[in-house]
């Protein structure tokens, strides 16, 4: 008689790592909460980490951004809160699956995993993904784990290259030989997926955007300056963030950026530095508060001698916005960044990093950047 066929890799339990155990046995422990509740006959609920920004502090030790210890209850017979209740639980199930089978998914995955109409009813249990995103958030604070720690991943959003060699999920790749793309930074960016085989780096330069990044590449910044070259395609995803932290931790290296002259440029900064409030959470594993602000300075349009087809008018947004970053716990008590901010004001305009081209295609990568580490001209 025939064997029957071996269940499909699906179906299978995977061999779980440390985390993965940590995270299983965190959601058996949400999960024994709410039975807990039923069985006592009182009202099933959950009491989620408020990730708003009056849970978050500035931690002046440790210098990084921190929630705080408020939470928001979600209680399953309050018809205002119910579906959210609903929909906490489904994620909880939706990152067990993905653990017990070994497998990872995308956010987008995972709200279509989840998305269905509840029997009995016309109501779906997520309308679109800025409804599931959220949530997912919010187990990932409960839980205390990194979205990575759930098997979830974003879209790859960052490349870089230098004189460092990776081994990915068992591949050894030079990031020295990755040709005019880089290496494509992964959202996933943990020991157990990235280990760091050889480095001769000497520090990290982040770049806000790949069209700057691909001039540095292009004059092969990196390789004269033994420096790992690294973008983040604008507002830097966690797994670019978490690629640099690693970086400064494990490696020793230097983090030195480059970014734009304007309240966005400053923002990316605040977030790569102390954290964002968003992920406050996340900061011990993400922030780097040793990191140095290299430009776009707001002197630099007399320094470098910047004609005034350089720069673009500072709008009522930027002006808004700059000074609430000037009000940032984190920047208020510096005076070199109030200086900064107060000028690029004063000035009436912002600048781009690609502005420098007006004085030379190469003038970024061979004069302004390198004079600045030479003369350790940073903002902190």
């Amino acid at each position: 008689m025939a064997k029957k066929p071996a269940k499909s890799a699906a179906k299978q339990t995977a061999t779980l790592t440390e985390k993965d155990k940590k995270t299983l046995g965190n959601l058996r422990g949400m999960a024994q909460e709410v039975t807990g509740f039923a069985e006592r006959g009182r009202a099933p609920h959950l009491d989620v980490p408020s990730r708003s920004l009056s849970n978050v502090k500035f931690s002046q030790s440790k210098k990084i951004i921190e929630k705080g210890s408020g939470t928001n209850r979600r209680e399953l017979f309050n018809l205002s809160q119910a579906k959210a209740y609903m929909q906490t639980l489904l994620v909880g199930s939706g990152v067990k699956q993905l653990i017990d089978q070994g497998k990872t998914t995308s956010i987008r995955g995972m709200f279509y995993l989840l998305k269905h109409t509840i029997e009995g009813t016309s109501e779906e249990t997520f309308e679109n993904q800025d409804e599931c995103d959220p949530i997912i958030e919010d187990v990932e604070v409960t839980l205390d784990a990194m979205r990575e720690e759930l098997h979830l991943y974003a879209k790859n959003a960052g490349a870089m290259v230098g004189p460092i060699t990776l081994v990915d999920t068992g591949d050894e790749i030079d990031c020295s030989r990755m040709g005019s793309g880089g290496y494509s930074v992964p959202s996933i960016v943990e020991p157990d997926i990235v280990q760091f085989k050889k480095s001769q780096a000497k520090f990290v330069l982040f770049v806000e955007k790949d069209a700057v990044w691909r001039r540095f590449n292009e004059d092969k910044f990196w390789l004269h300056h033994n420096c790992i070259l690294i973008h983040g395609g604008g507002q830097p995803p966690r797994g670019v963030r978490r690629m640099i932290h690693r970086f400064h931790n494990e490696l020793k290296l230097p983090v030195y950026c480059l970014l734009d002259n304007d309240p966005w440029g400053y923002y990316i900064y605040s977030v790569l530095k102390q954290g964002s409030i968003n992920l406050a959470y996340e900061s011990r594993r993400m922030a780097i508060p040793a990191a140095r602000f290299v430009g776009v300075r707001s002197n630099d349009f007399a320094r470098c001698e910047l004609k005034p087809s350089a720069t673009i008018k500072l709008n009522e947004q930027d002006i808004k916005r700059a000074n609430q970053i000037k009000s940032y716990p984190w920047f208020e008590h510096k005076k070199a960044w109030q200086k900064e901010i107060d000028l690029m004001l004063k000035n009436g305009f912002k600048m781009e990093v690609e502005a420098l081209i007006s004085k030379g295609i190469s003038y970024a990568t061979e004069e302004y950047v390198p004079e600045r580490l030479e003369e350790g001209d940073f903002l902190d």
